[in-house]
């Protein structure tokens, strides 16, 4: 937590009320502050010394990984928690989330906006980035978790000690890699819809942030046929506009860019059939390449119906309300191909990495709390 002045006290206060008044276990508050330059060090060390709950402990270096890795590797509690400090989400979810792992049935618990039954307020930019960031975790690393970056996640302690060892994400992208650590060692991940409400305030670097989340991916081996495959894509692109432009001098627009499309889509396939996917021969090359078509298909329908939806929203849209439309629909078609060549199209398969050594079950009776930073996505 980093310059968080203005919501600390509020915050901490109110989930202090929950935990002492409807709580029904033993609990802690964590405030861990990341050098704050404002007056989020002075609040928290008044907290500590007014609430019986809360203890403050200040770290010297921003990063929300940086801090849970080490106010978790600290704790002697049995279940380890974490919450957005302007408590995005309702704390009546806090119970159902730490109750598997008090049962032992669960070894992870995160909140879900993205699951039946969670209530979400927030703006159309964020929803966008979310959905297209689990979009591309799913297609890239197939992971099974719906909600990457809530930030409403319990782990039991002996659970968490093997998985922090092995984490080395020091900002938002902590969470992605423990879950994805924890997935592939077996564990079990439940999953509480929630109730949540976007901070309009929030001050955290979208555009860095989704950078430094793609580099962990990458780190993850997650990246390699992405990486391929986008290549791939800014190829055909290149060639798409050339061949355009050729047919166009003896085509109308429409046929010329059907044509184009057409051309492009069957090269796509081939190219990214040996190039990314590395199958190889001629088995099941028709059957690809009408797949491959389908998938192309259902990204025109994407980005055809995001235009035809913009347009039905506001009778004259803007130049740059088209293109952010388009822009945005085109991420989430790439995703969309991406993921139906991989699961569908070319059936590859993904040996699961080696699992993550856990520690023996243990009974929970202790829940550790840390408030962390403002929301991301």
């Amino acid at each position: 937590m980093r310059n968080e002045e203005r919501d600390l006290a509020p915050s901490v206060r109110r989930l202090h009320t929950y935990l002492t008044g409807q709580f029904p276990f033993t609990a802690r508050i964590t405030i861990a502050d990341n050098g704050s330059t404002d007056g989020t060090w002075a609040a928290a060390l008044g907290l500590a010394r007014e609430l019986r709950l809360v203890r403050a402990v200040r770290l010297d270096q921003p990063g929300r990984g940086r801090a849970l890795r080490a106010i978790w590797a600290a704790s002697d509690c049995d279940v380890l928690a974490y919450m957005d400090v302007d408590l995005s989400t309702d704390l009546n979810a806090l119970l159902p989330l730490v109750a598997p792992l008090l049962s032992g049935h669960s070894d992870v618990a995160i909140g879900t906006r993205l699951a039946n039954g969670a209530r979400v307020i927030r703006g159309p930019r964020r929803e966008v980035i979310s959905r297209c960031y689990n979009l591309l975790l799913h297609a890239t690393l197939r992971v099974g978790f719906s909600d990457a970056q809530c930030g409403f996640k319990a782990i039991r302690a002996d659970r968490a000690r093997p998985l922090l060892e092995r984490t080395q994400d020091t900002g938002w992208f902590f969470d992605t890699e423990l879950l994805v650590l924890a997935e592939r060692a077996g564990l079990r991940i439940h999953e509480v819809p929630v109730d949540w409400i976007d901070d309009s305030d929030s001050r955290v670097d979208v555009l860095a942030t989704a950078l430094a989340d793609l580099r962990g991916i990458v780190r993850l081996g997650g990246g390699r046929q992405l990486s391929r495959f986008l290549a791939v894509g800014v190829a055909c692109t290149a060639a798409y506009i050339a061949l355009f432009l050729s047919l166009r001098a003896v085509l109308p627009a429409q046929a010329a860019n059907a044509l184009s499309l057409l051309i492009t889509a069957v090269a796509n396939t081939a190219v990214n059939r040996r190039f990314t996917f590395g199958v190889q021969g001629r088995r099941h090359a028709v059957r690809h390449q009408a797949r491959g078509l389908v998938a192309f298909g259902a990204g025109l329908l994407l980005t055809s119906g995001s235009l035809a939806a913009l347009h039905a929203l506001a009778a004259r849209p803007g130049r740059g309300a088209e293109v952010a439309v388009l822009v945005a629909a085109n991420l989430l078609a790439t995703l969309l191909r991406f993921g139906l060549y991989r699961s569908w199209v070319f059936r590859g398969r993904i040996a699961p990495p080696s699992a993550v050594p856990t520690a023996a079950d243990a009974d929970a009776s202790a829940v550790a709390v840390v408030p962390a930073a403002g929301s991301a996505r």
